[in-house]
């Protein structure tokens, strides 16, 4: 079954109008901008002159209707819930502007427009065959990059310099963008779990967090390593001892049917016991097409590992005034067990 038919199948509405650019590319395999209109009768790419080229190509099988001036996408979507005799339509209300919302009201006057926000992503959670195979080869790309980062990279140089030699190097071997804004923080910045890289130079004494992940297709990768210059002494070494034996708890605990909230709480509760309240976020998310996507592991997940789920375990651990450390791997759900495509060292090195 295509992935079109089988959303139509999960719809409350007649017809969906999905703008969300990654489930675009999910249900159709159209990158460019617009929207898509997926009924049971029709499956059509709604977009400008710029794109239609591009949606016939990447889209083949799907019809492509092109606005123009005085007829803009909500008025084509208009044009086909009357050709199909249409009453009922749905749409990412999570995702479209409040504004666009109320245009696509207007246009469709006289029909209902309701939510379908989370179907096509929950349709998303199960990676098929071809989705795992794009995240292992983006995994391998950055664990790679990674690899040859080591061999370059020593104190004296800045957070921003170890960025755009990291990003360089994915882009070098075939990554077709940065999954996510590449996070390189060193020193005190290693508490900031998100820290924009900055022209702090890194000294030896210091940990360096190096937060990164490719693309293959669409599909990405996420992970996360932490390296020490010099001799790593004291409380640092302690906190990235502690982070790598959480890690490898969670990853002990992971199989189908395991629950996400009970597999944080491994992390968490050891972390607590230790730091408290300084491992402030959820211990791993969904990585597909998108970044951050479910299922996740959080203190307020109710999801259940299922086979082809993508999920990230990554615990850390961040004292302001001293510095952090993060330990990221990405785990593929199997039938028995997982398989982690992220195959870089975690054992602590020190250049």
């Amino acid at each position: 079954m295509e992935r079109y038919e089988k959303l139509v199948g999960l719809l409350n509405a007649d017809a969906a109008i999905v703008t969300r650019p990654e489930n675009m590319r999910y249900l159709s395999g159209y990158t460019g901008e617009g929207c898509l209109f997926v009924c049971k009768d029709a499956h059509v790419v709604v977009t400008d002159f710029r794109y239609t080229e591009q949606a016939e190509r990447q889209a083949p099988g799907w019809r492509v209707e092109m606005t123009k001036v005085g007829r803009g996408a909500w008025q084509v979507c208009a044009e086909l819930m009357a050709e199909f005799g249409l009453k009922t339509a749905a749409t990412e209300t999570d995702y479209i502007i409040y504004d666009d919302f109320m245009a696509l009201q207007k246009a469709l006057a006289g029909c209902e427009v309701g939510s379908m926000s989370g179907v096509v992503e929950t349709m998303r959670q199960i990676k098929d065959e071809g989705e795992i195979a794009c995240i292992k080869e983006a995994a391998r790309i950055s664990c790679k990059a990674f690899e040859n980062l080591l061999g370059w990279v020593k104190p004296g140089m800045t957070e921003k310099e170890v960025q755009i030699r990291l990003d360089y190097e994915m882009l070098q071997l075939g990554s077709e963008k940065n999954a996510f804004a590449t996070i390189a923080c060193a020193g005190v910045n290693g508490s900031l779990p998100h820290a924009i890289p900055s022209d702090h130079v890194i000294q030896k004494g210091e940990l360096l967090t190096l937060d990164f992940g490719a693309c293959h297709h669409g599909y990405l990768s996420d992970m996360t390593r932490t390296i020490g210059f010099g001799k790593i002494e004291g409380e640092l070494r302690t906190i990235y001892q502690l982070v790598l034996d959480a890690q490898l708890m969670c990853l002990d605990a992971i199989a189908p049917g395991k629950s996400c909230r009970e597999i944080d709480a491994i992390a968490r509760n050891y972390l607590d016991a230790r730091y408290p309240g300084r491992f402030g976020h959820g211990l791993g998310h969904g990585v597909g097409l998108f970044i951050h996507e479910s299922p996740r592991f959080a203190m307020t997940s109710t999801a259940t590992l299922e086979p082809g789920h993508v999920i990230t375990v990554e615990p850390g651990l961040y004292i302001p005034g001293l510095g952090g450390c993060r330990i990221e791997d990405m785990a593929i759900i199997t039938a028995d067990g997982y398989v982690d495509p992220i195959d870089a060292p975690k054992q602590l090195i020190e250049l």
